[in-house]
């Protein structure tokens, strides 16, 4: 009986940054799902909010990581881990932006904090609060070692940014550029 040789292909840094924000990315979205989902915490306005730029860098990473399979031009390559980058980088802004608002260091989006105006009558507000449920974003609903979700996404998505970069730094410089 042969014994086939394993394959010693490696992927090229700028394949394996894009399939690391793929995962990462990935696992943070199912983690923001376990939380509402499982653990029954609701998500604000601005939660929602900070899942569209992972809705958005999950599949392009995918396709970065194609793409350079697929020995695709080094520029097409890097130019979407740089799109990449850039999206973490806005997304770390958003998350920095929610923290803060939970911190109550700066006032949030008048729909979902700050004081509670234009209920009208007792009557209407009755009806409301009966058929409504509002999620604060300025009260964070869950802390571990100070740091809310959002705080959290702030270091993730700084993170995956990082990664990204670094994919694009790689495969600037020429190292391994295609597969």
């Amino acid at each position: 009986m042969s014994v086939m040789p394993m394959s010693t292909t490696r992927l090229s840094p700028p394949t394996l940054a894009a399939l690391l924000v793929a995962a990462g990315g990935a696992a943070t979205i199912l983690g923001a799902y376990f939380f509402q989902f499982v653990l029954g915490y609701l998500p604000c306005p601005l939660c929602f909010e900070q899942r569209i730029p992972y809705y958005i860098t999950i599949p392009l990473a995918l396709l970065v990581a194609i793409a350079a399979v697929r020995s695709a031009p080094r520029s097409l390559v890097v130019g979407g881990l740089a799109i990449v980058a850039l999206i973490m980088l806005g997304s770390a802004g958003l998350a920095a932006y929610h923290a803060g608002v939970e911190w109550k260091w700066w006032p949030g989006p008048a729909d979902c904090s700050g004081p509670i105006t234009g209920m009208g009558s007792a009557t209407d507000l009755l009806r409301r609060m009966q058929s409504e449920i509002v999620v604060r974003c300025d009260d964070a609903a869950w802390r571990f070692l100070g740091l809310s979700l959002a705080g959290y996404n702030v270091l993730i998505s700084i993170a995956l940014a990082a990664v990204a970069g670094w994919g694009v730094a790689m495969g600037r410089s020429g190292a391994k550029g295609r597969e």
